[in-house]
Order: C-alpha cells, then sequence, then structure tokens
C-alpha cells in the first residue's frame, strides 16, 4: 500500500467517527427521548475527543510530513486533498484536547437547555448556559488565533477566508438597497395571503413535501425525511443525507419551503464525487455555498413563477378545499409576500437578511463584550423593532428561535446571506449553460439545473476554496449587485410596481 494510500484509509476511520457522531446528533434533535439528553452529551463528548485525538495524533503528523515530499501538484486532487488535510489538523491541533471535550459537552448541555427554554418561553433558564457558550468561545478564537477580529477566527470555520472586514461592507450596501425596496414595497398596493393561513391537513402536507422532493432530485434511497421543531439537513455521508421540516395546520409555507429548502442542502451532499467518501474533500466546502443550493431550490425555484405554472395542478388536487378556486396568479402572488414577520425561516426573501444582520451584530457585541448574554432578549427586540419595525411578544419568538448559539455555533449567520448572494450568481449562470432550465421548470423538469450544479458545484466537495469555486462557476467573484437587482426586479412585478 502507497503512502497515500494509507493516509486514506487513516483518514477514512477519522471521518466514520465524524459520521457516527452526525448520527446521534441527528437522533438527538429528531427522536431521543428527553431522558438520554446528558447521556447523548457524554457519548458526544467522547466521540470528539477520541477524533480530535487522531487529528492531532502524531501518526496524522508523520503523514502529513511524508506526503509533502512527494510534491503533488497543487491543483490536483492530491494536493488539494493534502493541504485541506493540513488545514483541518492545524486548526485541530491549535485547540486542547480537554477544551474540545469541555465545549463539546457545553454544547450539548445547552441545546436541552435551550429546548426547555424555548417550550417555557423563558430566557433566563438558557442564560447561564449561553453565557458559558460565548465564554468558550472566545477561548476557541483565542487557540484558533486571528488578526483583526476574534469574529474571523470563529467564522472562518464555516466560510473560509470571509472576513468582519469583508462582511460589512457588503452587508451595508445590502441593508441600504433593501431599505430602499421596503419602502417602495410599503406604498404599492398590499397582498392578501390569507389562503397561506387555512387549515392544511398534516397528512397531506407530509404527502406534498416528499412528492416535491422527490420531484427536484432528492435521493430517499440514500436519504429519510422527518419531523422536527427547527429544520435542518443532516449529512451521516453522502450515502445517508437525511432532512427534516415542520409541519404547521395553518402555515402551509412551513413545510413546503422548508422541504424544498433542506432538499437544496442535500443534494449538495448527494452530489459529491465518491471518490472523495471519507477524504478531507468528501465535505461540503463552506456553509455559505452550501446555503447558496438551499436558497436557490426555495427561491429561486420553489418560489418562481416559473415552478408553480408547472407543480400548482398538483398542488391543488392534494388541497382542493383551500386551492380549487384560486388562481395561478393570486397563489403566486400570495407565496411572495413581503411583510416584516418575527423568525427567520419564515422571512420572504426581501427582509430576510435583516434577521441575519440582527444575529451578526448581536454576536459581534457579545464577543466583544459590548452586551452581556442576561441584556440579550432586550437587545434583541431593539434591533427588530429599528429594522423590521415589529418586537417580538416572548423570547421564544425571539432570541430563543435559533438552536445555533445553544450549539456553540458562532460566526454562522452570516453563511445564510452569504449564501442568497451565491443563490443568485449561480442560478444565472446555469441560464447562461442552459437557458431553457426556467422553461424546463414549467414542465416539472430539472436534470438539467442539477446537472449543472452537479458539475459546477456539488462534485467538487472541499476541493476547492469557497471564493475560487464561486469564481469558477460563474466567471466572477461574489457581489451583491446581482442578488440586489433580482429583488428588485422579482418584488416590483410582483407589486405591479413599473
Amino acid at each position: 500500500m502507497s503512502k497515500l494510500a494509507e493516509f486514506k484509509a487513516f483518514y477514512g476511520r477519522i471521518e466514520d467517527l465524524k459520521q457516527s457522531s452526525s448520527l446521534l446528533s441527528w437522533d438527538q434533535n429528531v427522536y431521543m427521548p428527553e431522558g438520554a439528553h446528558e447521556t447523548r452529551a457524554q457519548q458526544l463528548a467522547t466521540l470528539n475527543s477520541v477524533i480530535h485525538e487522531l487529528m492531532t495524533s502524531n501518526r496524522m503528523k508523520d503523514f502529513l510530513a511524508a506526503l509533502s515530499k512527494e510534491n503533488f501538484a497543487e491543483e490536483s486532487d492530491e494536493g488539494r486533498l493534502l493541504a485541506r488535510a493540513s488545514r483541518n489538523v492545524e486548526q485541530a491541533s491549535k485547540l486542547p484536547a480537554e477544551f474540545v471535550e469541555t465545549l463539546t459537552l457545553q454544547r450539548s448541555r445547552a441545546v436541552s437547555t435551550w429546548l426547555k427554554a424555548r417550550a417555557q418561553n423563558n430566557f433566563k433558564l438558557f442564560e447561564e448556559d449561553l453565557t458559558k457558550i460565548f465564554d468558550l468561545v472566545r477561548q476557541q478564537a483565542d487557540y484558533l488565533g486571528y488578526d483583526s477580529h476574534p469574529y474571523d477566527a470563529l467564522h472562518d470555520q464555516y466560510e473560509m477566508g470571509s472576513t468582519v472586514a469583508e462582511l460589512k461592507p457588503m452587508f451595508a450596501e445590502l441593508r441600504e438597497e433593501t431599505v430602499k425596496l421596503l419602502k417602495v414595497l410599503g406604498e404599492a398596493k398590499q397582498i392578501d395571503n390569507g389562503l397561506m393561513h387555512q387549515a392544511y391537513s398534516i397528512d397531506r402536507q407530509r404527502e406534498v413535501s416528499e412528492d416535491v422532493a422527490r420531484l427536484i432530485g432528492y435521493d430517499f434511497q440514500h436519504g429519510r425525511l422527518d419531523p422536527t421543531v427547527h429544520p435542518f439537513a443532516q449529512d451521516i455521508s453522502k450515502y445517508d443525507v437525511r432532512i427534516t421540516t415542520k409541519y404547521m395546520e395553518n402555515w402551509f409555507a412551513s413545510s413546503f419551503f422548508g422541504t424544498i429548502h433542506e432538499v437544496g442542502h442535500a443534494l449538495y451532499e448527494q452530489g459529491i464525487a465518491d471518490k472523495y467518501h471519507r477524504t478531507p474533500l468528501g465535505t461540503a466546502v463552506s456553509l455559505g455555498v452550501h446555503e447558496s443550493q438551499s436558497r436557490l431550490y426555495e427561491n429561486m425555484v420553489g418560489r418562481s413563477q416559473s415552478f408553480w405554472q408547472g407543480y400548482y395542478p398538483s398542488l391543488q388536487k392534494h388541497f382542493p378545499e383551500n386551492l380549487a378556486e384560486v388562481s395561478l396568479a393570486d397563489f403566486y402572488r400570495a407565496i411572495n409576500k413581503v411583510e416584516p414577520s418575527l423568525i427567520r425561516i419564515e422571512a420572504d426573501e426581501v427582509t430576510y437578511n435583516m434577521h441575519i444582520l440582527v444575529r451578526f451584530e448581536l454576536e459581534l457585541a457579545l464577543l466583544e463584550g459590548n452586551l452581556k448574554v442576561a441584556d440579550l432578549p432586550e437587545a434583541w427586540n431593539e434591533k427588530y423593532q429599528r429594522y423590521l419595525g415589529i418586537t417580538p411578544p416572548n423570547d421564544a419568538q425571539g432570541c430563543l428561535q435559533d438552536v445555533h448559539w445553544s450549539e456553540g455555533i458562532i460566526g454562522y449567520f452570516p453563511t445564510y446571506t452569504l449564501g442568497n448572494l451565491m443563490s443568485v450568481q449561480l442560478f444565472e449562470a446555469a441560464q447562461r449553460a442552459y437557458p431553457n432550465i426556467v422553461e424546463d421548470m414549467k414542465k416539472g423538469e430539472f436534470d438539467n439545473l442539477l446537472g449543472w450544479l452537479r458539475e459546477t458545484i456539488h462534485q467538487h466537495g472541499s476541493k476547492y476554496t469557497p471564493a475560487e469555486l464561486v469564481t469558477k462557476a460563474t466567471g466572477q467573484a461574489l457581489t451583491a449587485k446581482p442578488y440586489i437587482q433580482y429583488l428588485n426586479q422579482k418584488f416590483k412585478s410582483v407589486y405591479g410596481i413599473q
């Protein structure tokens, strides 16, 4: 066996453990009995401790040192594999094993506390655990190291190479243009979306979710769809990618668009090249690119007029009592109604990024010490009032709505907006390659779109950096301008504004 083959076998064992950890995490969020939280926390802590030990072991470092002498071409699979592995090992080596175990244990405990606090609408229950989380991630940033801001070290784990210095001006441009558009739309005749809030059978919602997931390409032979409190996609491996959704009887959009969103994530994982399985390249390159796939499918496809020209008759058959007398035009306008709302995952396309800006700014303030965790609910409510003109009536609909902070995932939220920006650039590039993609959607055909994404994004896994991948796929670096133009064109048309 060659040294490279030995290394792949060794690294594959680490990937097996990571995949086992992912399976336990999926179960924790979907089916695990409440009384098992402490035990599961310890199991995950032990697994992550073992993974960390293997990642930072002398054997791993010996492999990398030996293979660095092989002079693999930088752009080759081997060169990229070793570069990615070296980065992973370098980052892991900066974190002491006992710190990793402590952080993992606190994450699991905090998730359990968050679930109770959210159910009881009581932030005080969560305050102590969240304070510990932010204390630990500050330490994590110090261990990882940074040049300008501790947030950079944390954000880099999710979006390699992206920094606060780059995010602030991009987000400022987006904020300014969004405010302008919201003002214009607010002065137009408003849309009635009451039809979305009627009673829709949960059983039939489930049927529709499974149907549309299959239609756009999700492989149920290597995945499953389950209900959960906070929808997510979990890649156990590329051969086992599970999705979840949330069924609400009086809010049909929750399950439908939530399902399409998670399918977008899953298609990415299912499309990574087989040859990268159990290697450092066998995962998605970043969460921004990941989000670009879910938002592309949720919005460019699922909220498009073309998609509904093909799918609306099927939906009417599932819900004749709700939609038989509703025209396609009225339905399309209803699903694209723009209205400031409290819940991020249910926000419309125009206001969605404002939810992200709130979280980004609060994370910065908490890390910098300019905001205490105890004051988070008040700060959250103030920003929602300032940016969206609404104030959460309780913490469950406010600062307790997202699971991310309980899991110690700080620096993640900007990837949602980065994904939005990427989604438009990618979809426009796909249309240049296949000009009939929009017409295909009217016929319920999605092979060309998925094929292009598989060719340009999915198959590459982590071979390229996020910036390289976007530039290769679209011919230009990431910018907010195509996204801003898309929002203006679409929503001025939806609202009949010339």
